[in-house]
């Protein structure tokens, strides 16, 4: 399946796509027969495939922005926040070519087809999806009239205000969950959940929980409606609903994308420079984490051999513990001694283990080329549930600690789902409950970091969250003579493109900014 969707993108790229956004949705040479299900399945493929994409926008800038990695050279543009425009920009410029207008195309080509009736809502969930991720990085984007150059020939599209996307994002996410009709049409080209109707129910229910709780600190009366509804209509409960991709066990390439993309951006090259925060692990330290045994390893490089690696966790983590790169870091930086290690896989020999091997990373399990991409969680849902349940006193099938129990569950769980993880016994779980109950006046605090921790590969949602909650409460990661911040960005800045190419609707967007197109501005639901 993943080999047919991957033959129709190099295709359908030559017919949805441009290299300037000022005509990203200028296409002469439109098909008339394209498969919307194609289509979908392409978008949903690219959202996680997409090496470059996943390698700019999470490994370079988000995962270390929210402190879940650190260390490498190239962690410093996130790490650091040494301003690099092309990065910043890379999101914008590959998804209105490419996902955004294939998906705006599908939900067009399958809207009056009555036999496509389940098809057009999951693309229109489908659209929401990517959209929600491009607003809440840059703020006001093209919305309305994004995408709409092959039937309305908008090719300088207007920005819309991102409270009036968030409005029609949880009105388009209610409608096509309820257009969603198990008796019809059947959709097994779909990647996430081939065409299952009450999972994309839950999928669409539970993404207006996430984008609904957006909205606490500018429409808090919205988002507590919104999420009553949208947990009443039926959302992920469990590990096996959670919305995910699984990918092929392929090394990806800039062409081939049936591999994870994030998978491949970690794993390339012939060492693997990328290393755990300390931020990260002395939370999980701090909390008694069972987790963090199986996702910090320590290994000796196997030169363009990511996974014939030889493990020596065992015998590091008995001599130093589990130690990181602290935030706003050099792997090199605050070098610790050199130590001897037997290496039974050396015939016995000795090993140096130097400061760089002494530095903790993702475990193999977690960046396979076959490794799931998770989009939404059970674990994430039940965060989300527990923090809306203490703010205004809910009872959502239980109580904020209930919520909150569940979201640890979940979360352990959860990377029993990678192939090769851990299954972490339900005695240890039980305990890990136990040790972190929710501490008066910490509870939002507790909730929102176990939240950051379960969106550990997730760089996107994790600084989205943190950006609307403020936890945890991370320290800025300047580094004299790197940084161009002081303070951790709030948003992505636009693409040059779009200040030469549509100067007049992106200046309307910045003067709504205050006049400054600036990384530490704030996008309209991230108020202070």
């Amino acid at each position: 399946m993943l080999a047919a969707i991957l033959l129709f993108t190099a295709t359908s790229s030559l017919l949805l796509s441009c290299n300037k956004f000022g005509d990203m949705n200028l296409d002469p040479t439109r098909s008339t027969n394209l498969n919307p299900a194609l289509q979908l399945a392409q978008s949903e493929l690219q959202f996680s495939g997409d090496l470059e994409g996943n390698e700019r926008l999470s490994v370079l800038l988000t995962m270390p922005l929210v402190q879940h990695i650190a260390g490498a050279w190239s962690n410093q543009w996130g790490g650091m926040y040494v301003k690099q425009d092309q990065y910043l920009s890379l999101t914008w410029e590959k998804d209105y070519p490419g996902k955004i207008s294939n998906i705006v195309d599908a939900v067009e080509r399958s809207k009056d087809d009555p036999a496509r009736t389940n098809l057009n809502a999951i693309c229109r969930i489908m659209k929401v999806y990517l959209f929600a991720r491009l607003t809440d990085l840059y703020g006001d984007i093209p919305y309305t009239q994004a995408g709409k150059a092959f039937t309305n020939n908008i090719t300088r599209p207007e920005y819309d205000k991102q409270e009036d996307i968030y409005t029609d994002f949880l009105k388009e996410l209610k409608a096509a969950a309820q257009q969603l009709d198990v008796t019809r049409d059947k959709n097994p080209q779909d990647l996430f959940y081939k065409g299952d109707v009450l999972s994309w129910k839950r999928f669409a229910n539970s993404l207006r929980l996430r984008l609904a709780m957006r909205l606490i600190k500018v429409k808090p009366d919205i988002a507590k409606a919104e999420v009553v509804d949208a947990f009443n209509s039926g959302v992920i409960s469990s590990n096996e609903e959670n919305c995910k991709l699984d990918h092929e066990n392929v090394q990806n390439d800039y062409q081939d994308i049936r591999g994870n993309g994030l998978s491949a951006a970690l794993n390339q090259g012939d060492i693997i420079p990328y290393r755990l925060c300390n931020t990260l692990i002395n939370s999980m330290k701090a909390t008694n984490d069972p987790r963090l045994d199986h996702i910090a390893k320590y290994y000796i490089d196997n030169p363009y051999k990511a996974f014939e690696r030889i493990d020596i966790s065992s015998q590091v983590k008995s001599a130093i513990g589990i130690v990181g790169v602290g935030s706003g870091r050099f792997i090199w930086d605050d070098s610790q001694s050199e130590f001897d290690i037997t290496v039974p896989e050396l015939g016995g020999n000795t090993y140096r283990v130097s400061n760089n091997i002494q530095r903790a990373q993702l475990a193999n399990f977690m960046i396979r080329n076959d490794a799931p991409f998770f989009h939404l969680t059970c674990a994430e849902v039940e965060f989300l549930l527990s923090e809306a349940c203490f703010r205004w006193g809910l009872d959502l099938n239980g109580s904020y600690t209930d919520h909150f129990k569940r979201g640890l569950d979940a979360a352990c769980k959860q990377l029993a789902l990678y192939p090769g993880g851990p299954v972490i016994s339900q005695a240890r779980i039980e305990q890990f409950q136990n040790d972190n109950p929710l501490l008066p006046d910490k509870e939002l605090e507790i909730i929102n970091t176990q939240l950051w921790k379960a969106l550990l590969m997730n760089g996107p949602e994790a600084y989205a969250n943190w950006r609307r909650t403020g936890f945890p409460d991370l320290v800025p990661g300047y580094y004299p003579g790197y940084s161009t911040s002081t303070t951790i960005p709030r948003r992505f800045e636009y693409p040059l493109s779009e200040k030469v190419q549509n100067k007049t609707n992106v200046d309307m967007a910045i003067d709504r900014l205050g006049g400054v197109d600036s990384w530490n501005k704030r996008v309209w639901w991230d108020k202070q």
